[in-house]
């Protein structure tokens, strides 16, 4: 059995360099919620060293709440920044020789287009249309992964080791209390389940089931180099190797 364990990276956290030797995926803030050209290549060369799988992150233009304030956009507006953003980090890995792998919104991109379906359809319709090559990383059993199949692209349902669920299998709302989990007994107690029982305990006590093909650790947690080394280790004594989706 075998598992991708995923980071967001580039978001002006010290640990990047550590917690690369412990992911098979990373996905690379693109500028616009945090991150900058110079971190971007940083992060390429650094990723392409150690054989990890590079994928962007793009987000809603707002590094004052670094991306995670919801925004009522026109779709042609969301469109033109996600082709942003994946242009400006695809150039720089085509530079260092290497190929951009996937996609992954990130914040209130991300859970907005977990329940808009025009939303994720913009989404999905502007990466096909970059390269429909690349896959694409959206929460498990979302609208997203939906609008993703649709416009034929490869999904990558995403579960999260470190974040709480509601019994509808979203993300609690960080400014939930308990939305975070910080306890590394609860944490790998949920990343186990989710892997290998394809479950979730949501927040209410409910039993959530969902599929998933990577894990995300977030890099910008205070525990982060930490958790990346106990999710590793613990996937391993599992019997389960961790490596980027083909």
């Amino acid at each position: 059995m075998r598992i991708d364990l995923n980071a967001d990276l580039g978001e002006g956290c010290a640990n990047d360099e550590a917690i690369l030797e412990h992911v098979s995926s990373i996905n690379v803030a693109c500028g616009w919620h945090a991150g900058s050209a110079e971190e971007m290549l940083g992060l390429v060369r650094a990723a392409r060293q150690r054989g990890v799988a590079i994928g962007a992150h793009p987000s809603f233009p707002d590094r004052e709440n670094f991306g995670r304030r919801e925004m009522q956009l026109p779709l042609h507006v969301v469109r033109a920044g996600v082709l942003y953003q994946i242009g400006a980090l695809d150039g720089i890995v085509r530079s260092e020789g290497g190929e951009l792998a996937h996609v992954k919104p990130h914040g209130a991109l991300y859970n907005q287009a977990a329940r808009d379906p025009d939303l994720a359809q913009c989404i999905a319709r502007a990466i096909r249309d970059f390269n429909p090559r690349l896959k694409v990383m959206g929460l498990a059993g979302s609208l997203m992964i939906e609008a993703l199949r649709a416009e034929g692209l490869v999904a990558l349902e995403e579960g999260f080791a470190d974040r709480r669920y509601t019994a509808e299998g979203h993300l609690v709302s960080r400014g939930t209390p308990g939305a975070l989990i910080d306890d590394e007994r609860s944490m790998l107690a949920q990343l186990i389940s989710l892997v290998n029982a394809g479950t979730v305990v949501a927040q209410d006590g409910s039993v959530v089931h969902m599929h998933v093909d990577t894990i995300c650790l977030h890099g910008d947690g205070p525990h982060a180099h930490e958790f990346a080394q106990s999710i590793h280790a613990r996937l391993q004594q599992e019997g389960i190797s961790v490596a980027a989706c083909a």
